[in-house]
């Protein structure tokens, strides 16, 4: 895994990126704009299927560092990212049940950055997010790893859930943590194990917590009736830690 450039501007920039095999994360593009070379950014971004957005001359203004965008700007991802055949790859060389962190629209960097570091010291093999309404792989969440991001592959999926029912078919389970759930202290978490963990203000949504296995609550005595999502995924991937450890007799 390398560090990219992150913001890219003007066509022919954009347009060698695609062709470098860059990882774009996401492409900007003046509302509008039929011409020649706009078009084969868009040919090229949907290629890879990466997302697009019009937006009007002054969002692209606001967003220029170098106020000469011609009409187009691209977010390149800080780091590459892992696939999840890789992480079950990973799991199995080690001779380990599967263990997965799956993100369901989790928009904060830092708890992005926060996850990745906490899933490296779980021992987890990868984590998953999905393509849209999430924060990519940006510098900031690099930062936040704290150089977990080079050990712990992070894979994009265009679709969580068709992600969830595949990997199921593999023989995985899923928890996810919500307040109405079961106390996850009293929830068998020790096979091959995929931690859903929801978005900072709306949690799991409904059709990933729906493909869940098991709902596991957090015991809470506080005033406040919710943690923070990187705690969250801490506390709960903790626990299955420590049933994999119990039952191994260690």
């Amino acid at each position: 895994m390398r560090y990219e450039e992150l913001t890219i501007e003007g066509r022919n920039a954009v347009l060698e990126a695609f062709r470098a095999g860059k990882t774009i994360d996401k492409v900007f593009l003046l509302d509008g704009c039929q011409d020649g070379p706009i078009r084969t950014i868009l040919r090229e971004a949907k290629k890879v299927d990466t997302i697009v957005n019009f937006v009007k001359k002054e969002r692209l203004d606001q967003m220029s560092e170098t106020g000469k965008h011609q009409g187009v700007i691209a977010y390149a991802a800080a780091y590459e990212y892992g696939t999840v055949d890789e992480m079950l790859e990973a799991a199995e060389k080690k001779g380990e049940a599967p263990f997965l962190i799956l993100l369901d629209n989790i928009e904060d960097p830092h708890n992005l950055g926060s996850i990745i570091r906490t899933a490296n010291q779980v021992g987890a093999h990868g984590v998953i997010i999905p393509k849209r309404r999430a924060v990519g792989l940006t510098a900031t969440v690099a930062k936040a790893s704290a150089g977990a991001i080079n050990y712990t592959p992070v894979a994009k999926v265009t679709n969580l859930v068709r992600t969830m029912e595949e990997l199921k078919e593999k023989g995985m389970w899923f928890v996810c943590g919500d307040m109405g759930g079961e106390s996850m202290y009293s929830l068998d978490l020790t096979g091959p194990m995929g931690v859903v963990i929801g978005n900072e203000g709306d949690g799991v949504s409904r059709l990933v917590k729906e493909n869940c296995d098991f709902v596991a609550s957090i015991p809470m005595f506080g005033d406040i009736d919710s943690l923070n999502a990187s705690v969250a995924m801490g506390v709960l991937s903790y626990e299955i830690v420590r049933q994999r450890l119990n039952k191994a007799g260690k």
